[in-house]
């Protein structure tokens, strides 16, 4: 039991657990934004029932529970190991490399999480807890079936203005920080060898282009149907 403590607490075994979480999130997202593409259907029954699914099935139930230890671990860890490496440079270097991308992203990583962060409680709150705690959507029937019309509260929502801004914001940084989180999970996982490098790169680079670009285009057509 000692040993496993050790590995948790320690600076390394910190670093590899959050690294595992991101990849965990980092899969998570590629789902989420394949039951969002359900809303481009010209009807909004199979978003409905998708996630009355999601919703309502036993193993999605044990899956959610994974997912917020998930986050909750890498928000956790991530703010622990940022406070751990402030406290180990206490005065900021003299000379900084500018020119490089990755100590960039690495350099705002924290200020991204926390903007992240912020937006993730804002979409759990006007849609996760709403539906779960609150019981103030309209319902709809399909298949015989009452369900939550959760697809017409995404409507709704994303007809605000201001509401898109944010939502499109908040994928900009997102973008910003799946650049380096993918990277950098796979090198704490130790694939960074020159064979594997530039793959991971590569596929790190279009991964954080793709994903919040799907989401934006979801939210922007919303918008405008």
């Amino acid at each position: 039991m000692n040993w496993f403590i050790t590995a948790i607490t320690s600076s390394v075994g910190k670093k590899l657990i959050m690294a595992l979480a991101g990849l965990f999130l980092i899969i998570f997202l590629v789902v989420h934004l394949g039951l969002n593409l359900l809303l481009l259907r010209e009807s909004s029954d199979w978003f409905n029932i998708a996630a009355h699914f999601m919703g309502t099935n036993v193993i999605v139930k044990i899956f959610e529970i994974v997912l917020f230890l998930g986050f909750f671990i890498h928000i956790i860890y991530g703010i622990v190991l940022q406070i751990q490496n402030w406290l180990a440079r206490p005065k900021r270097y003299k000379i900084e490399n500018l020119t490089s991308q990755t100590s960039f992203f690495s350099k705002w990583m924290i200020h991204t999480a926390v903007i992240i962060l912020t937006f993730l409680v804002i979409h759990m709150l006007d849609f996760y807890i709403r539906a779960k705690f609150f019981g103030d959507i309209h319902s709809v029937e399909i298949n015989g079936k009452e369900m939550h019309d959760m697809a017409a509260l995404v409507f709704a929502k994303f007809h605000i203005l201001t509401y898109l801004i944010i939502y499109l914001v908040a994928f900009v940084i997102l973008a910003f920080h799946l650049n380096h989180a993918f990277q950098s999970a796979f090198q704490t996982l130790g694939v960074s060898n020159s064979k594997y490098s530039s793959i991971i790169k590569a596929t790190g680079t279009l991964y954080s282009i793709i994903i919040p670009v799907g989401y934006a285009f979801i939210a922007i057509y919303l918008y405008m149907v």
